[in-house]
């Protein structure tokens, strides 16, 4: 799949807008200066309450975009904004011609979490969509943070991704782990140090090979690693698991182990591809029911005689689903289900085995079959004016 969302019918490629939250010191800046940092040909579009956390002068500033939007060396775009003028901005960095391809923002100074959510829920603007909650706390302090936030406990509920950041200082990081599980309500929870997360596991990314003509952020990372200089973490020593979800190389232009040996939070991912037709029912159920710990799911399905004219691209981020209908194309031979669950901790064997019960190799349909997947096609909610479906905040 490309990096953005794909399209409802006739429509614009989609933009993920990921929601980044967390209480003061817990590390979520931190993990935006890493996904700003190593992007690889991700484009993003980082909106935050202002420019003091964010390590700009470091990213080679390319040009200021009016009083409130930079533009740093990597392609990326930062803007400072308050709550009120975020639907503006939305506006200004899914255009087009910005070429922006995941939206960041940081919850900090702007709203809570959950209005956050609400206010991209209820965006008019076709060229994006939800991309997900991440809720970030700090392993160290998280129990004295809940004595002190008890409205943390709420932020976790409603989370599609939570990030136990700073593992390595806590007394008992596996007692905090078993905390947050217990509140996350199957969220996938990843423990971090220092802010990483592989960025391809908030949103799909772009090979670096896909800028042309700019040198990136991580390109002056491997120069400066392959010549000695300064710039290495201050913490230096290992972080955490490797990843078992992308290639050595990775993407985002990062590997799992970066240049300077620092590993990365792990994620997995289960590729299920599959030549029969898929049951809607069936499929949905397995959606209704994901396992702990399944953050997204992508890719293509093929409902076969439910509806021979389209395969339908599938979106879903934590409680978020969108299914969008594509025409198959002349030729499109064989006809594939093609599916990448991502998350961590998940059981792929398992996944698997539920994902094989969806086929149906009936050569007929249920003519009632398709209601539950058109409930979550963008225009269909459009042109009802029914409440979204699949995501409903507490």
């Amino acid at each position: 799949m490309s990096q953005s969302s794909s399209p409802g019918p006739g429509g614009p490629q989609q933009i993920p807008v990921v929601v980044l939250a967390g209480f003061l010191g817990s590390g979520k800046t931190t993990l935006l200066n890493h996904l700003l940092h190593r992007s690889g040909g991700t484009r993003i579009g980082a909106v935050v309450n202002d420019f003091g956390a964010i390590e700009i002068d470091a990213m080679a500033v390319a040009g200021a975009l009016g009083d409130s939007t930079v533009s740093l060396g990597n392609g990326c775009l930062c803007c400072a904004v308050d709550a009120g003028e975020l639907d503006v901005y939305l506006e200004r960095l899914a255009d087009p011609a910005t070429g922006i391809d995941v939206i960041v923002i940081e919850a900090s100074g702007l709203a809570e979490p959950q209005e956050l959510v609400r206010m991209v829920l209820a965006s008019e603007n076709p060229r994006v969509v939800y991309g997900g909650l991440v809720e970030v706390v700090d392993a160290a302090e998280f129990l004295d943070t809940r004595q002190r936030h008890p409205e943390i406990d709420r932020h976790l509920a409603i989370a599609d991704l939570v990030v136990v950041n700073k593992v390595d200082r806590a007394e008992d990081g596996e007692r905090v782990l078993a905390l947050v599980r217990s509140l996350s309500e199957g969220a996938a929870v990843v423990a971090a140090t220092y802010g990483r997360v592989a960025p391809a596991f908030l949103f799909d990314c772009r090979p670096t090979e896909e800028r042309i003509g700019q040198l990136s952020f991580d390109d002056l990372h491997r120069t400066d690693d392959l010549h000695g200089k300064d710039g290495a973490d201050p913490h230096g020593g290992d972080d955490a698991t490797v990843g078992q979800g992308a290639d050595a190389r990775g993407e985002c232009g990062d590997t799992h182990e970066d240049p300077l040996g620092h590993l990365h939070t792990a994620y997995d991912s289960v590729a299920f591809v599959s030549d029969l037709p898929m049951n809607p029912r069936r499929l949905l159920d397995f959606l209704d029911s994901r396992s702990d710990g399944l953050y997204r799911i992508k890719g293509y399905v093929d409902f076969g005689p439910h509806d021979t004219r389209n395969r339908y691209a599938v979106h879903a981020v934590g409680r978020f689903l969108r299914f969008y209908p594509e025409p198959w194309a002349p030729g499109d031979e064989p006809r594939l289900t093609q599916l990448v669950l991502i998350g961590t901790g998940i059981d792929a064997a398992a996944l698997t085995k539920e994902l094989e019960a969806c086929k149906d190799d009936s050569p007929h349909a249920d003519e009632h079959s398709m209601w539950g997947v058109l409930r979550y096609v963008p225009d269909k909610e459009q042109e009802t004016g029914e409440p979204d479906p699949s995501y409903d905040t507490p």
